[in-house]
């Protein structure tokens, strides 16, 4: 763009100096025709006959038929202006039109050429345009002003012009086309390094063992281009993140591992401390602080063999064990978590909605029954045991498409929005703003654990919305396909299919 500006600025220059230098030519040419075989002009003579033909400028010289004698002479271009004063008026004006024939200019166009200086100038002409003059001074006092056309010169800087913009957009393009073809072509490695990470980034790798194979190929980790170097060094840190992640897997199994080996092995003296407890307080001769205390003792094997038992069943899901799988019937489980809530918070308001028109066969799952049953056994004296007297509970069962969802919704004092986030982690305990009695205090922080243990398991989902008079966790499982095995859900639960007339209604206490 610079180049073509400069360029067109030098032809310019060179336009107007070939002007200027032909300018000068023509007006000295018409410098020395101003006389008739070397004598003076005749402005008198001129003047009566140029009354008398109704010219508006006085009579040309002899020998010139009405106009300037400077254009009356060999070499005067097409377009030349001449303008002749004779003691201060006007004497001639006139130009040479295209066929090379003579134009008078009129008053005004003729005072608009007069404004050129001793050097070339530019004047405007009406009706004509652009013109390049100068005004030289013959010896008998009379001034001529010559003037050429920028018109012709003016055109061919356009074109010039033109040209060069024509030439430099399509230069442009072509070289924006061949720089973003070099630039995408260059980049192709680097998009496969992108996609190599993207990869990396979709793999699970909060948990579990991890499998990470993904690396960037071997062309483009050239230590030679910076793309390659990229490459080399994504290479690298995905080669020490699998082996963080392996030795992160390592040391859980590790942990697990002994967490299942304790829980199994405290289970046996766990019993046997209940067992001779109770056998103390049945058969004992006790006072009566001796008696509260074995009672306490009791009271906190059982307590603690619970606790026991919750850790091995987290070990053992941790473990990746297979779950029994079986057609499970879940009104006949919500009818019977419903039922022993109902025994066991009698001062709270138990409900179980399965909407309208509901089929049975719609509502099954294929998963672990006992493992489900203890699912809602935990939401409900989650709800139970975290909530005041009076509140209400609903436990609802809906199917949408292959999906079947259990809701639990209590209209409690909800969940602190801090600990929201938390909620399903191991120990994560509820603080005093969502407290039933004194169960909060006996709650060991694994229930809600082991609910997202068991549903992850079946390769459902848990989620929890909470505020201040509403909280709401949602559990979605994989609906069974009724068609396999019509029968497999009548026959589940230990006969507990029988439920499903009482279950379908709403119940309420």
């Amino acid at each position: 763009m610079i180049l073509g500006v400069l360029s067109a600025v030098s032809l310019r220059s060179e336009l107007l100096g070939r002007l200027d230098s032909s300018l000068v030519a023509a007006s000295d040419r018409g410098k020395g025709a101003g006389t008739d075989q070397g004598g003076e002009p005749d402005g008198g003579t001129g003047s009566a006959s140029g009354s008398s033909s109704g010219s508006q400028f006085p009579d040309p010289p002899p020998g010139w038929g009405g106009g300037p004698p400077g254009l009356n002479v060999r070499g005067q271009a097409v377009g030349t202006v001449v303008v002749e004063v004779s003691d201060g008026a006007v004497v001639s004006a006139g130009y040479l039109d295209d066929a090379g024939q003579l134009e008078e200019l009129d008053a005004a166009q003729a005072a608009q050429v007069l404004t050129a200086g001793e050097r070339p100038s530019w004047v405007h002409v009406d009706g004509l345009g652009t013109y390049r003059a100068v005004t030289v001074e013959r010896e008998d006092g009379t001034s001529v002003t010559t003037a050429l056309p920028w018109n012709d010169s003016a055109g061919t800087l356009r074109g010039y012009v033109l040209v060069e913009v024509v030439v430099g957009v399509v230069a442009v393009l072509l070289a924006a086309g061949v720089a973003t073809a070099l630039v995408r072509r260059s980049l192709r490695p680097l998009d496969r390094v992108a996609q190599t990470a993207t990869r990396v980034a979709e793999l699970p790798l909060d948990r579990g063992a991890v499998a990470l194979d993904e690396r960037v190929p071997e062309a483009d980790t050239d230590p030679r281009t910076e793309v390659g170097q990229v490459g080399s060094a994504l290479n690298r840190l995905l080669g020490h993140v699998e082996t963080s992640l392996a030795a992160r897997h390592a040391s859980e199994q590790q942990v697990r591992q002994f967490v299942a080996d304790a829980s199994h092995e405290l289970r046996t003296p766990l019993a046997s401390i209940r067992g001779y407890s109770e056998l103390v307080l049945r058969h004992g001769d006790l006072s009566e602080d001796s008696t509260h205390a074995v009672t306490r003792v009791a009271s906190e094997s059982r307590r603690m063999q619970a606790l026991v038992e919750d850790l091995l069943l987290l070990a053992r899901l941790d473990a990746g064990r297979e779950i029994v799988e079986q057609d499970v019937d879940v009104v006949a489980l919500a009818a019977d978590a419903v039922s022993d809530a109902h025994a066991a918070g009698r001062n709270h308001t138990w409900r179980l909605d399965l909407g309208e028109d509901v089929d049975p066969e719609l509502l099954q799952v294929r998963g672990d029954e006992a493992r489900l049953r203890q699912v809602l056994v935990n939401l409900l004296a989650n709800a139970r045991v975290h909530t005041p007297p009076g509140t209400s509970v609903t436990l609802g069962v809906r199917r949408a498409d292959d999906v079947v969802t259990l809701t639990v919704l209590d209209d409690g004092p909800g969940i602190p929005a801090e600990q929201q986030a938390t909620i399903f982690d191991r120990f994560s305990r509820g603080d005093a703003a969502r407290v039933g009695g004194d169960g909060a205090t006996r709650s060991t922080g694994l229930g809600l654990a082991i609910v997202e243990a068991i549903v992850t398991a079946h390769d459902g989902a848990i989620t929890l919305e909470s505020e201040p008079g509403r909280t709401l966790v949602s559990v979605a499982l994989p609906a069974a396909d009724p068609a396999a095995d019509p029968s497999a859900a009548r026959a589940s639960g230990d006969g507990r299919g029988a439920a499903e007339p009482d279950a379908r209604a709403m119940m309420e206490s």
